[in-house]
């Protein structure tokens, strides 16, 4: 497997701050500001609303993933895809990634099954059935590569659940090597937290159910159900409160 990154959005961090800028009226070019005022208004935006995130895109390539990855991925509708196609391209020398975690037994299993498909994609192709027939006998387990286009609002989001250990090992694998390509030229983004698993980012856990029974890295302190029941309570009880926010600085409230 190999994550590559194509290109990002450039002059990506002063863009970022601009936009939340322009949104709030405040005149200070990011491009003139210290370090210390970028990080100070980044840990401000990580924690304020999120559509100034969309204007910094991330263009991926990701080689040598199962097309059972890639079901998963394009399920993310926020991005842009291009992959290898099985419609037009004869891919009977592509490889078929095996779990490692088969007994021998049933690796000679999965062996035997996986040849007996390629051996049949083969020879009905080679009879002159079109490949986009054929196609339908292939397993899901063969390699592919496919082209994603996130922004970094959906990074994060994605980053929340696809980082946790609940997730396909495959994707946890993918998403990390995202996370550092990213993190390469643009370390801003990792540091803040823009990218960052659910637990970490939250305190809380995505998966609950699953967190409190299988993860070793479920904390009891995580258990918000006493107080979700309690604050809703209080919550539905209580007068509609509505917050009057002012800018200021290029922060509100």
């Amino acid at each position: 497997m190999k994550v590559s990154l194509l290109s990002t959005t450039p002059d990506a961090l002063t863009l970022l701050l601009g936009t939340k800028n322009t949104r709030l009226g405040f005149d200070a070019d990011p491009a003139t500001w210290t370090d210390a005022q970028r990080a100070e208004h980044l840990a401000y935006m990580r924690d304020t609303i999120k559509s100034s995130w969309e204007f910094v895109d991330y263009v991926f390539k990701i080689e040598g993933v199962t097309r059972a990855f890639t079901h998963q991925l394009v399920r993310t509708r926020a991005g842009s895809y291009a992959q290898e196609s099985q419609r037009t391209v004869d891919v009977r020398e592509s490889p078929v990634l095996k779990p490692d975690n088969l007994a021998p037994d049933l690796s000679l299993l999965w062996d035997a099954a996986i040849k007996a498909a390629m051996e049949t994609y083969s020879a009905l192709a080679d009879c002159g059935v079109p490949v986009q027939d054929a196609r339908g006998i292939l397993p899901t387990n063969m390699t592919t590569s496919i082209v994603a286009k996130f922004s970094l609002r959906t990074l994060h989001e994605m980053a929340r659940v696809r980082l946790c250990v609940r997730t396909q090992g495959e994707y946890q694998e993918v998403f990390r090597e995202m996370r550092a390509r990213v993190a390469e030229v643009h370390p801003w983004a990792v540091d803040a937290g823009f990218i960052e698993v659910e637990c970490v980012a939250t305190g809380t856990c995505a998966f609950p159910r699953y967190g409190k029974t299988e993860c070793k890295f479920y904390d009891p302190r995580m258990d918000l159900d006493a107080l979700k029941t309690e604050q809703r309570a209080k919550f539905w009880a209580g007068e509609k409160q509505v917050a009057v926010p002012v800018a200021k600085g290029g922060r509100t409230m």
